[in-house]
């Protein structure tokens, strides 16, 4: 498990830096925590990026290639794009590098779209991508995912974001993962 915050966030920069080039993104779940100074190790960066024709993901996977990423799937970006087109993730590594990797998927329900369209940089996390935002991450964490780790992080992320979150967004968002994902 990766705890250099640092270089996941090189990592994370380096991947987004090239996907926002060809379509919009957001990073999801645990690498916000960190990013955000919780103190926890993790192998993977979720993103979260809209759906695309497969002309478009090819060039996005030929400029991934060409910066040293491989996806694990397959080399082929028709396969590649068959995961994604069923909504199943696909990870990324840089340099042949196991950890940390990115898993990737397309946007499959309104709630991600949600999630894209309410992405965010935040400048407490020190990094310059997007994130999606502060009441999705607790969102999440709270309604959806609810083991111990999510839960400690939804408690640091309301400690740290205190005077920034919207309780109501919370809530609706909350609502929306009850309506598409429960």
């Amino acid at each position: 498990m990766i705890e250099d915050k640092n270089l996941l966030s090189e990592f994370a920069y380096k991947f987004c830096s090239i996907i926002e080039k060809h379509t919009k993104y957001a990073v999801v779940s645990g690498f916000f925590v960190i990013s955000s100074g919780r103190s926890r190790g993790t192998e993977d960066i979720d993103i979260i990026i809209e759906k695309m024709t497969p002309q478009k993901f090819k060039a996005l996977h030929e400029e991934l290639i060409k910066n040293n990423f491989s996806c694990l799937q397959s080399n082929n970006y028709i396969e590649i794009y068959e995961y994604l087109k069923d909504n199943l993730s696909v990870r990324y590594i840089l340099n042949n590098n196991l950890i940390p990797n990115m898993e990737l998927k397309f946007s499959k329900d309104l709630l991600d779209e949600y999630q894209l369209e309410t992405r965010k940089k935040e400048k407490n996390t020190g990094t310059d991508i997007f994130f999606s935002s502060i009441e999705c991450n607790l969102a999440f964490k709270e309604e959806l995912l609810k083991s111990k780790k999510d839960l400690e992080d939804a408690k640091f992320l309301r400690i740290i974001y205190e005077k920034k979150i919207n309780e109501k967004e919370i809530n609706k968002i909350k609502e929306m993962i009850r309506r598409f994902r429960l």
